[in-house]
């Protein structure tokens, strides 16, 4: 009887690691937002402040947003997290223990 509660709480605290994992990975994602949005608007305010010539904030608010685009496409279409793959890995490492 103590084997089904073992494996019971395995089960829940393998839960639970992947619910932490992905609060970490949205906290990050949000976070990364937040400043994308933040440091973009300061350099606009730089450019627009000091004469507005040549519209060098793009190049930063272009190749910065190039990677928080695939941080989402990373967070929200290709979630890794709780994959049927990496559930399967864990089961066949954990036959072998």
């Amino acid at each position: 009887m103590e084997e089904k509660d073992q494996s019971t709480q395995l089960t829940e605290e393998e839960k639970y690691k992947a619910a932490k994992k992905r609060v970490e990975e949205l906290k990050g994602y949000y976070s990364h937002l937040i400043s994308y949005f933040a440091v973009n608007t300061v350099l606009i305010l730089i450019w627009f402040f000091t004469g507005a010539g040549y519209p060098w904030f793009l190049w930063v608010l272009g190749w910065w947003g190039f990677g928080l685009f695939w941080h989402t496409m990373g967070v929200f279409v290709f979630n890794r997290t709780g994959s049927t793959w990496e559930k399967r890995k864990i089961k066949e490492v954990n036959c072998f223990l």
